[in-house]
C-alpha cells in the first residue's frame, strides 16, 4: 500500500538527528511521500534544508503559521519572500487560531487573505490551521472564493465541511485524534465521503492509538487509515489507494 501523510514536522527540533531514521521507518510502513508546512523564518531554513536533501520522499510548502503572526507580520512575510522561488506544493500551514487569545486577530486575519492571494495568483492548494475561529475563517473564505486546499487535523463539524465545499474544492485532512476514544471527528469523518479526506500525521503531535502520549511520526499513517476504514466498513487498500489519489490530486504531485 502507498501512503501519503500531508502533514508532518520532520525538522521539529523533537527528530533532532533522527531524520534519516524517520524517513526509513516511513518507507517502511509505505509512507511514499512526506509534505511539510511551513511555520515561520525561525524554522523555514532547516525545513527547506531536510526537503532538499531527501526529495524524492519529502515536498515543502511556504507559509506564515497563525500562532506566528503579530503586529509585524508584514515583517515575516518579507522573509518568507525570499523563498518564493522554489518549489512547493502549498501555502502553509496558514489559517486562524484563536484558542491562545485574541490579541492580534486583525493581524491573523490580514496575513491570512495576503496568503490567499498570494496563493490564488501561482495556482497553489493552501493548507489551513484552525482553532477556535470558524466563524471568522468562513467570512475570509467568502472574499476568496475558488480556493482549493485542506483543513489540517479538522476539528469542526459536518455542516462546516459543507459550507466549505460550497465556497471552493475542499478536503480535510485527518490525522491521529480520529483514533481517539469518543472523538467527535469519528462521526465526521463517517460523513465526509472518502474522496474529500486526506491523511497525515502531524508529527511529533497527536499521536494516534495505540502510541498515544508518545511522539507521533510518519510511520503511524496506517493505524489512522486503518481507524477511517472501520469507520466506513471498507478495506484499508481502499483508504490509501483514495487518500493517495486525493492527495496528489490537491497537491499537484
Amino acid at each position: 500500500m502507498y501512503f501519503i501523510d500531508t502533514h508532518c514536522h520532520i525538522s521539529d527540533e523533537a527528530f533532532a538527528g533522527e531524520e534519516d531514521e524517520y524517513i526509513s521507518r516511513a518507507l517502511e510502513a509505505g509512507v511514499r511521500l512526506m509534505l511539510q508546512p511551513d511555520v515561520d523564518s525561525s524554522e523555514r531554513e532547516a525545513m527547506f534544508a531536510l526537503s532538499e536533501r531527501h526529495p524524492d520522499v519529502l515536498r515543502p510548502m511556504l507559509g506564515l503559521y497563525p500562532g506566528s503572526v503579530t503586529d509585524r507580520w508584514r515583517e515575516e512575510i518579507d522573509r518568507m519572500m525570499e523563498y518564493s522561488s522554489r518549489p512547493v506544493v502549498a501555502v502553509g500551514e496558514i489559517g486562524l487560531d484563536y484558542h491562545e487569545g485574541k490579541e492580534y486577530v486583525k493581524e491573523q486575519k490580514d496575513a491570512l487573505e495576503w496568503q490567499f492571494d498570494w496563493a490564488a495568483a501561482h495556482g497553489l492548494p493552501v493548507n489551513i490551521h484552525l482553532r477556535d475561529a470558524m466563524g471568522d475563517f468562513l467570512d475570509v473564505v467568502r472574499k476568496h472564493k475558488g480556493l482549493r486546499g485542506n483543513m489540517h487535523a479538522y476539528s469542526g463539524s459536518y455542516e462546516s465541511f459543507l459550507d466549505l465545499q460550497k465556497l471552493g474544492d475542499w478536503y480535510i485532512g485527518v490525522g491521529g485524534v480520529v483514533t481517539f476514544k469518543n472523538a467527535s471527528l469519528a462521526q465526521v469523518v463517517e460523513k465526509v465521503p472518502l474522496e474529500r479526506i486526506v491523511l497525515e500525521t502531524d508529527a511529533p503531535y497527536l499521536t494516534p492509538v495505540p502510541y498515544r502520549g508518545r511522539r507521533n511520526e510518519s510511520s503511524y499513517i496506517p493505524y489512522i487509515a486503518a481507524r477511517i476504514a472501520h469507520l466506513k466498513g471498507i478495506s484499508v487498500e481502499e483508504v490509501a489507494e483514495t487518500t493517495t489519489n486525493n492527495a496528489k490530486t490537491l497537491f499537484g504531485i
